[in-house]
């Protein structure tokens, strides 16, 4: 039913409002992780495709900055009923292309919608301030400015959500965009364009190149024009676009990598932190840049906790995500499962206890895809590689503590610092980890993911470089402030030295 909503069997690029096929005639096939079906091929882009849609995006530029925002903002509100619109067939091909259970798929388009809702009433807002001046007859403020031209870069696990959050805030304050989705999963971003292109963005505004980052990501890098570029993705890719951006002046955003802790006092309601550390663990089999890969768990309840963890993992559904009753998808592709296969077998070396899961499902109804156990370690130590590096994949591991100064101390000894998590009944404890958890967000008594769209994104350390993706403080990555005086005093005054 669902392989009907597939349109067209190649894909194109969208560059200045006209759809065209790659020069370099080159295609990648784009599988189902589910079942390895091909469901379309992607253009292999290169550098020419690059370089017409930043000429184009240059050029739209400067007529959609001239539109007013609230008018700006009309387009976005369009795009968002126009998904709400086709919510359920976007859902159904996120996660034939991406793997995720319909469920989940559901709600990142769902993420996306409101995203556009949210961004369109800052086309009312754009906020500045106004101050006094320290002279006479003279009036001072600060606008937010346009950046010019912005590249986005964005993954293959949430390829509309996080696409939203970067492009909607760029249009909105008045850029163009280039944007390159990731190869595995292009679908979206096709959709999108032609969403946008339906709801009368104007040609130009916002360009969609399919292919490589070692040939359209490092071409984008290069073209002058793009004055900014916002990322999503691996932390050695992410230094090598700070290290290029940085030669030639760009503002570079990044959003990277995460390994992220679930704390769980001896106090703790222990049901609700089992279901918290499930979906967190889990959820998009384990390839979210918030995911739980860590539990730091209290000595006293470590035993039981391992117990209903084991109970409840056996009892999760894995297949295909758009059957209903499926609670974990496949991973992405075969690196993805190598790469988490390779973390079980460091784990075992290094002395920790696999409780279950730790093998790839390759029999059944699951040979035909890329499927891996929910996996459960326990007796891990920090200083494990398991408990350090980011797995991607549906792997925890339980860290035993004895007290929450202990479990806070370790969350903090990880290169990253995106989100955490403490399930505690203690108010004391509750504002004394929020105080000193190292990470962008902090949960309490919930999961470590779930992000909402009007709260700033992003993380500490090696997760990012200061900037936020969602809410407000997407806006400060694509504006530049602009101070304003005016002087209506008829003479010149001299700030400094003309005060009395």
């Amino acid at each position: 039913m669902s392989r009907q909503l597939i349109k067209d069997e190649k894909l194109r690029n969208y560059i200045n409002g006209k759809w065209f096929f790659p020069s370099t005639e080159k295609y990648a096939d784009v599988k189902n992780p589910a079942n390895l079906e091909t469901l379309v091929q992607v253009p292999l882009s290169g550098e020419a495709e690059v370089a017409a849609a930043t000429g184009a995006a240059k050029i739209a530029q400067k007529k959609w900055a001239l539109v007013p925002a609230p008018q700006r903002a009309e387009v976005l509100y369009r795009v968002g009923l126009l998904m709400k619109e086709r919510k359920e067939d976007l859902s159904q091909l996120l996660t034939m292309e991406n793997g995720k259970v319909i469920e989940e798929a559901r709600g990142e388009v769902q993420e996306g919608i409101d995203m556009a809702f949210y961004m369109a009433g800052e086309g009312r807002r754009l906020f500045g301030q106004t101050t006094p001046s320290e002279l006479k007859d003279k009036f001072a403020m600060s606008v937010r400015a346009p950046v010019g031209v912005v590249g986005i870069i964005t993954p293959w696990n949430f390829p509309i959500a996080i696409a939203t959050w970067k492009s909607f805030p760029a249009i909105v304050a008045g850029n163009a965009v280039v944007w390159k989705p990731a190869t595995e999963t292009p679908i979206m971003a096709y959709e999108l364009a032609k969403i946008f292109e339906e709801a009368g963005l104007p040609k130009g505004v916002i360009n969609v190149v399919f292919g490589p980052g070692s040939t359209v990501g490092e071409a984008m890098l290069e073209q002058d024009d793009i004055r900014v570029i916002s990322f999503t993705g691996s932390n050695d890719v992410g230094r090598n676009i700070a290290a290029k951006c940085g030669e030639r002046l760009k503002k570079v955003s990044l959003e990277m990598g995460g390994k992220n802790a679930v704390i769980v006092m001896d106090d703790a309601d222990l049901s609700l932190a089992v279901e918290g550390i499930l979906w967190s663990a889990f959820g998009t089999s384990g390839q979210r840049c918030t995911a739980c890969s860590r539990v730091m768990v209290h000595e006293d309840l470590k035993e039981e906790l391992e117990e209903r963890l084991q109970v409840e993992i056996a009892k999760l559904t894995i297949g295909n995500g758009l059957d209903e009753s499926i609670k974990i998808g496949p991973v992405i592709n075969e690196s993805g499962l190598k790469k988490i296969k390779q973390y079980i077998n460091i784990g075992k070396d290094e002395g920790a206890r696999l409780l279950t899961g730790g093998y790839v499902m390759e029999s059944g109804e699951h040979a035909a895809g890329h499927y891996f156990a929910p996996t459960l370690f326990t007796d891990v130590t920090a200083d494990m590689r398991i408990a350090q590096e980011e797995i991607f994949g549906p792997v925890v591991s339980l860290i035993p503590v004895t007290s929450l100064e202990e479990a806070i101390e370790i969350n903090n000894q990880v290169e990253f610092g995106l989100s955490s998590s403490i399930f505690t009944r203690d108010v004391n404890k509750v504002f004394a980890a929020q105080r000193d958890l190292d990470t962008g967000i902090v949960y309490v008594n919930a999961g470590t993911t779930g992000a909402e769209i009007h709260l700033p994104f992003g993380g500490t350390k090696g997760t990012g470089n200061g900037h936020r993706d969602s809410g407000v403080a997407a806006l400060d990555v694509f504006t530049e402030w602009k101070a304003i005086y005016v002087d209506f005093s008829g003479k010149l005054q001299r700030a400094q030295i003309d005060v009395e």
